[in-house]
């Protein structure tokens, strides 16, 4: 009997040993991304070596000794920020990504540069850095050699640059596989390129946070599949382009804090993919809210139209938007009565109407006003009352038996020392939030995400 347990324990001893023998073999060879088996100590072109080493001396300086660090940048000595593929049987650098993200990330040199050895990473799909470009040290994007990697590169952001100066370059648009181009809070100026419109695989463009001046280029248009475009915090200016009626895979339009004119175009009540539409701080652009057509905006989620010098009123048809959890139509000019239905918005949870000349009667119930809380605003419409309901008027807006009497003042609406309040705009032009949106409102959205989660 003992011998029979003896040699019951070694067969699963023998599986063990067959397994660890396996795993050391797979260990010591894999494939590339062809698929081709190679030695996990798979070597790196002297020549790949030395312009990812130079690449990120131009970043970091001159004294980081990035070929005694780390001789194996792609195997034994990794490189923080630095990724690397199999191809053919060598390691190519295809990530580069430089800021102080974590601890041990590489930061840039207070002389930070673009080095021309960057363009002679052959196979480079990612270069981010963050952070980069003080003030102190203006730097502009190069305007050659980004052909080098059209072929490659598929994602190129820019975040956080203060000297990072001068024009976008229009060689840009020529990165063919480009899916992501992040250019936000540098110090950019000029146009924006129209050649960008020719980078077909783009899935997300993002300049805010610049100076960008003159139109939105309407060979935007011809992104088709482009899913994001932030233009925000700009100075850009005329009419938005029609062209972008096109971009029917887009699901936000940003182009708040511009200067853009010609009216709230009416081709976006035929973009059916379009969840959120914010155009707010644009005061020049004008024109009244379409009367029919927004049943058609399916999936909006969020519309940000405060401070864009609306008149006229708001149409009864805007209740009819299932998904729309956040309306923001204050500090304009709008006038007449308030439709509503609009309390019946299925998924509204945050709604400011305030800063206008809305007139009439207020037919909101008590349970609509103790559901928003501070997430509903229509103090300054002077010719507004609210139904008498249990439970009052909202901040700022008299009962309307008791219209004759002044306006209760709430906690929002506290006249200050000097007679002003101190929240009497609620649209304020800021990229310190994540949305440019007034604390108040990015409060609403914050409680908003929380519902949804719960």
């Amino acid at each position: 009997m003992k011998r029979a347990r003896g040699g019951r324990l070694l067969l699963p001893l023998a599986a063990l040993f067959l397994a660890l023998l396996l795993i050391s073999g797979c260990a010591a060879e894999g494939e590339d991304d062809e698929g081709t088996p190679v030695a996990a100590e798979a070597p790196m072109e002297d020549k790949e070596k030395a312009a990812l080493y130079a690449a990120i001396g131009g970043f970091v300086g001159k004294a980081w000794n990035g070929s005694g660090l780390f001789p194996d940048p792609c195997g034994q000595t990794p490189i923080q920020g630095v990724s690397c593929d199999l191809l053919n049987g060598l390691w190519y650098p295809t990530v580069v990504s430089i800021g102080p993200v974590l601890d041990n990330s590489l930061q840039c040199a207070p002389d930070a540069r673009f080095s021309p050895q960057l363009f002679d990473l052959r196979r480079l799909k990612s270069l981010t850095f963050y952070a980069c470009f003080p003030p102190t040290n203006p730097t502009a994007i190069p305007a050659t050699n980004w052909d080098k990697l059209s072929g490659t590169l598929e994602t190129l952001e820019f975040r956080s640059n203060p000297g990072l100066a001068g024009a976008i370059p229009a060689s840009l648009g020529r990165l063919a596989s480009l899916q992501s181009l992040v250019l936000v809070d540098n110090n950019l100026t000029g146009a924006v390129p129209p050649k960008l419109g020719g980078l077909a695989k783009l899935r997300r463009l993002v300049l805010s946070g610049n100076g960008l001046s003159g139109p939105v280029p309407a060979t935007l248009g011809g992104l088709k599949g482009l899913l994001k475009m932030d233009l925000s915090n700009n100075r850009l200016d005329g009419r938005i382009p029609p062209e972008l009626a096109g971009l029917e895979s887009l699901t936000l339009l940003d182009l708040r804090n511009n200067s853009l004119t010609g009216g709230l175009p009416e081709f976006v009540l035929g973009m059916p993919a379009l969840q959120d539409l914010l155009l707010s701080s644009n005061p020049l652009l004008g024109g009244t809210l379409m009367p029919h057509g927004w049943e058609k905006m399916a999936s909006l989620a969020s519309l940000d139209l405060s401070n864009v010098g609306l008149a006229g009123a708001i149409p009864e048809s805007m209740a009819a938007m299932p998904r729309l959890r956040f309306l923001a139509l204050d500090h304009n000019r709008l006038s007449g009565a308030v439709p509503a239905k609009l309390a019946a918005l299925p998924s509204i949870g945050a709604m400011y109407l305030n800063g206008n000349n809305l007139t009439g009667v207020l037919e909101f119930s008590a349970r609509f006003y103790r559901r928003m809380g501070s997430r509903f605003a229509s103090w300054d419409n002077p010719g507004l009352c609210a139904a008498e309901t249990a439970g009052g008027a909202p901040t700022g807006v008299a009962v309307c038996k008791d219209a004759q009497d002044p306006p209760r003042v709430g906690v929002r609406d506290r006249v200050d020392g000097a007679g002003g309040k101190p929240e009497a705009s609620s649209s304020l032009p800021t990229s310190s939030s994540p949305f440019g949106l007034s604390g108040r409102k990015v409060a609403g959205l914050w409680c908003l995400a929380m519902v949804m989660v719960l």
